[in-house]
């Protein structure tokens, strides 16, 4: 309780009172403007009771110092000189109530009161607090939400038009590299905790000038507000992301995350916060195509390519019921005999307008869409379910289907192998699981697990395209794994190409020194397959022997045909 009043004997009088009335109150008295500014700005008062007159001061002058301070204080006037003409303007000006000195029988009523009412007011602000945290700001990260990262925007935008200056500045929009793997590997309990860590990293690292954001997911952005030249935003975007040099820390794993960036300038690119956004993050998708882990200035042909991207999307999400899609299979013959051994499954689209779509043209969207989890489950199953045909009919060979990196990164992976299995009644140790060699290596240690999980089922593991990314020796001794495919480029100029003879001598050796099968793709001419043939690889495969072709027109190679020409 703050007393305003110049009698001390009158205030602890006052104190004393009430306190014989129930009212245990710790109290301070003061007596002019100076020390009630003090008092007001060193504690939060519950109740100020204020003498109406007293030498150069005044209740209506203490009640002006508690509106300039901005606290909420119920202001009660205890005077035993102030008219109820007087009393009621008080009240106009926001003090709660008068009472005479010395009535206290109605003074500890009005305090209770005024208390009750006070904290009915607290609690209401906090709700209201509470609301704006939950409007604005995002609750893992406690950043700013997109809510209000727009209307920052616009508030800088409509400032600017306000002066009569053109808007200027930029947004950067940033979003994680293959984030979803780490969610499917180690929970999203896990994945919060790296944004969270992120967020702090960010916050800690970005200008004091610049909005950092959550907009959703694993998706940022940040807001430079004012004039930004190439060397101002190459310096932010070095700072970002620096922030994901050190890895990320979970219950002593460590975690190596990168980011893709994507930047809009103000007014070129948009004034508007949505268009900004939207092109920022087109910029964004750009960079992720290029392989993540770098940066894309916005452009207005992004706009044309992203449109296509999710024309096709669109039709993409209804192939499967719409039964657009179907399987070739390419052979692959063994070195030695020239028979067939095995079919590598490939992916078709026939679109109903556009007619035969190219599979690096719609594969990437359905992986960047995460579509392909659906598709690769249904090419799962008409492989095996089309194996199981060719079983039946007394041909032992193996069908080779590919996993993208999304699948591989699903937990329900070996559920839906092995009921596909089960459903279909294909033998598992004639489904072959084509992984490519940059999937295995980006978690190495997580695929090691993986890997086993689908050895035990019974199933062959290829590692495909190998010899274009960078594996570890340690970690491929480690791998369960059958075969080495070859990558078509090391194969396309042999024999005569020097060094990639040499790389493809060292692939077949280091694949005999760990017991492990090879198959070369993209074996085109006679010359080609006698130096493989020489060097030791195992097995073949390509259109020297046999385009990609459909299940009927396989039949006849199927019969026991050789291949080698």
């Amino acid at each position: 309780m703050l007393v305003v009043e110049d009698s001390e004997d009158e205030a602890f009088l006052l104190y004393s009172e009430l306190r014989s009335r129930g009212l245990a109150l710790s109290w301070e008295r003061v007596d002019s403007q100076r020390d009630m500014a003090a008092a007001l700005a060193r504690a939060d008062w519950d109740i100020i009771l204020c003498d109406h007159n007293m030498p150069g001061f005044d209740s209506g002058a203490a009640l002006k110092v508690v509106q300039q301070a901005g606290k909420d204080v119920p202001f009660i006037i205890y005077s035993g000189c102030i008219s109820d003409k007087q009393a009621f303007a008080a009240m106009d000006e926001g003090v709660q109530d008068y009472v005479e000195k010395g009535n206290y029988g109605r003074l500890v009523p009005v305090i209770e009161r005024e208390l009750k009412n006070a904290s009915a007011r607290h609690v209401a602000r906090q709700a209201d607090t509470r609301i704006r945290e939950l409007a604005l700001f995002d609750p893992l990260s406690n950043l700013p939400n997109h809510a209000l990262f727009c209307s920052t925007v616009q508030e800088a935008v409509a400032q600017a038009q306000g002066e009569g200056k053109i808007p200027v500045g930029a947004v950067i929009c940033l979003d994680l590299d293959r984030f979803l793997r780490i969610n499917s590997s180690f929970g999203f309990e896990t994945g919060n905790d790296i944004l969270r860590q992120l967020s702090a990293r960010l916050s800690k690292s970005l200008p004091e000038a610049a909005l950092l954001a959550r907009l959703a997911g694993d998706a940022f952005a940040v807001f430079l507000a004012g004039p930004v030249d190439r060397s101002v935003l190459d310096g932010v975007t070095q700072t970002i992301r620096s922030c994901f040099d050190a890895p990320f820390d979970k219950d002593g794993i460590e975690l190596f995350v990168t980011a893709s960036l994507g930047i809009a300038l103000l007014p070129d690119d948009g004034i508007e916060p949505t268009a900004l956004l939207m092109n920022a993050e087109t910029a964004v998708t750009h960079a992720k195509k290029l392989g993540g882990n770098t940066l894309q200035y916005y452009q207005r042909v992004m706009n044309a390519h992203s449109g296509e991207r999710l024309a096709m999307e669109a039709d993409l999400r209804h192939a499967i019921e719409r039964d657009e899609l179907f399987l070739e299979y390419q052979p692959c013959v063994d070195a030695a005999t020239g028979s067939l051994v095995g079919v590598e499954a490939l992916l078709r689209w026939r679109h109903p307008e556009r007619g035969l779509i190219a599979p690096d043209h719609f594969i990437p969207v359905a992986d960047e869409s995460g579509i392909i989890v659906g598709i690769g489950e249904w090419v799962l199953q008409a492989a095996c379910s089309q194996g199981r045909v060719w079983q039946e009919a007394g041909f032992d060979i193996y069908v080779s289907v590919n996993v993208s990196a999304v699948q591989f990164a699903q937990p329900r992976t070996l559920e839906v192998v092995s009921r596909v299995l089960h459903e279909t009644g294909f033998q598992p140790g004639n489904l072959q699981l084509e992984i490519t060699e940059s999937v295995l290596m980006h978690d190495a240690g997580s695929a090691v697990g993986m890997l086993r999980a689908l050895k035990n089922m019974g199933l062959r593991i290829s590692v495909d395209d190998f010899g274009t990314g960078y594996s570890s020796l340690s970690y491929l001794k480690r791998f369960p794994i059958d075969v080495l495919k070859i990558d078509k480029s090391f194969v396309y100029d042999l024999p005569d190409a020097g060094e990639d003879a040499a790389i493809t001598r060292a692939i077949i050796a280091l694949a005999r020194s760990l017991k492990l099968g090879t198959v070369a793709e993209g074996v085109e001419t006679e010359a080609q397959a006698r130096f493989l043939q020489a060097e030791g690889c195992d097995r073949f495969q390509g259109y020297f022997f046999g385009r990609p072709m459909d299940a009927k027109a396989l039949e006849g190679l199927l019969a026991g045909v050789s291949c080698l020409k």
